[in-house]
């Protein structure tokens, strides 16, 4: 969400942002909240005025009985009366049009970095490195599906008729390979300094609109039914709601977290569930990190980030690129985001593993995580998240990278301790 004062003092640059990310339909509402903001300071005026009126004529009242003058303390008493009525009003007024402020407020997308590269969709973010040699085995890679079904790992008929479509069981070394890959995720992060936290997988509303858009929340979100809590879509949600409605002291800063959480999405939109699959599914685990941190400080972090989950997958051997997210790829809050691909022999292409984002102070501001600095001065903080790694999807790219000919799978050395030592299955 904006700082209402760059509407105010440059309404062109919000526009000119809102051009950038292709969605001119919100242009208007630039206008509008100027309307709203300049009658809803207005009624403040005009109340905070009539209060002073109020006040001023009550002390008559007094002064008008003490002189025995009833009748005009009566009439005095009336236009009071008459005020508190008007006073009322201007109050309601001002809560209604506060309220259609935040509405467009929390609609109108977050100013992008100069260096975000402008582009309609996914199809125009640009590609800024590549990090491993994507190899093609001379033998075929079955579908990974049919490689879990090989290792006895998985079962989805089971699962369609427990939950339907979007859900598995994972079984055997295939599941112990999950798990194992998530618990070298853990002390991976670990090692990089970050504190390991298991969070809550459910949170209130109000968290919810003050992590992600409108738009993101229809689409992903599930909600409790006859109660004010919601499944998270990634932990990253109840991670930085830790902190809302918070002061954090300047030097306690950065705050650098990983988490592990289950992941529950509807995954409603052009891409769908997967009938026969593990790529885009219903519930899933991940090991996220998020940092909060100093506004100067917040690109330094966007880039140890993302290259953190680069990090990750090069000790698994896996080939990885990244790409520069463009405008219109961008959420709404966010200010710069990264996507890093694995590359999956099978298809002969990368795909999407992990995204790293920088949203500035939009959450802050929605949650009201503030910084009191030094001087003593309060200002909003910065927020991050990103991927460390998010199986089943990841354990695609690891079974294409790894699988040999005859069928079995290559552990590397890095997952060895967590899997009882072995060093492949099949």
């Amino acid at each position: 969400m904006l700082e209402i004062n760059l509407l105010r003092t440059d309404p062109e640059k919000v526009r000119e942002n809102i051009r950038k990310k292709f969605q001119d339909q919100k242009l208007p509402m630039v206008d509008e909240v100027i309307r709203f903001d300049r009658e809803y300071r207005d009624a403040i005026q005009q109340a905070d005025t009539l209060r002073n009126r109020r006040r001023t004529m009550s002390k008559e009242i007094g002064g008008l009985l003490g002189k025995g003058m009833k009748e005009e303390a009566e009439k005095v008493k009336a236009q009071v009366a008459a005020m508190a009525e008007e006073l009322t009003a201007l109050e309601a007024k001002e809560e209604e049009l506060k309220a259609e402020i935040r509405k467009r407020m929390l609609v109108i997308p977050n100013i992008i970095d100069d260096s975000v590269p402008i582009g309609r969709d996914d199809s125009e973010n640009v590609e800024v490195q590549r990090y491993g040699e994507p190899v093609v085995p001379a033998w075929e890679i079955p579908y990974h599906v049919d490689i879990m079904e090989r290792l006895q790992g998985i079962d989805l008929d089971a699962a369609r008729s427990t939950s339907g479509n979007g859900f598995y069981y994972l079984m055997g070394d295939v599941a112990r390979l999950h798990s194992a890959i998530l618990s070298y995720a853990r002390d991976f992060m670990i090692d990089r300094g970050f504190t390991y936290v298991i969070p809550p997988f459910m949170i209130h509303g109000n968290v919810v609109t003050g992590v992600m858009s409108f738009a993101e929340m229809e689409n992903m979100m599930y909600k409790i039914e006859g109660e004010d809590l919601y499944l998270i879509g990634t932990s990253e949600h109840s991670m930085i709601g830790k902190f809302i409605d918070t002061i954090l002291e300047e030097d306690s800063l950065p705050r650098t977290l990983t988490s592990y959480s289950p992941c529950f999405r509807k995954e409603v939109g052009a891409h769908g569930i997967e009938e026969r699959g593990v790529y885009r599914i219903h519930q899933f685990e991940k090991q996220e990190m998020i940092v909060v941190c100093k506004p100067e400080d917040s690109p330094l972090w966007f880039d140890r980030l993302w290259q953190n989950t680069v990090d990750f997958f090069r000790t698994l051997d896996i080939p990885v690129r990244t790409l520069e997210c463009c405008s219109g790829d961008l959420a709404d809050l966010k200010v710069k985001s990264l996507d890093v691909e694995a590359w999956s022999p099978r298809q002969q292409k990368y795909f999407e593993v992990g995204s790293c984002s920088n949203l500035g102070d939009a959450q802050a501001r929605r949650l009201q995580i503030r910084v009191r600095g030094a001087d003593g001065k309060k200002y909003f903080a910065h927020t991050l998240n990103n991927t460390c790694v998010a199986p089943p999807r990841m354990l695609i790219a690891f079974l294409e990278n790894n699988l040999r000919e005859d069928g079995t799978v290559a552990i590397p050395e890095a997952l060895r301790m967590y899997m009882g030592g072995k060093d492949h299955i099949g």
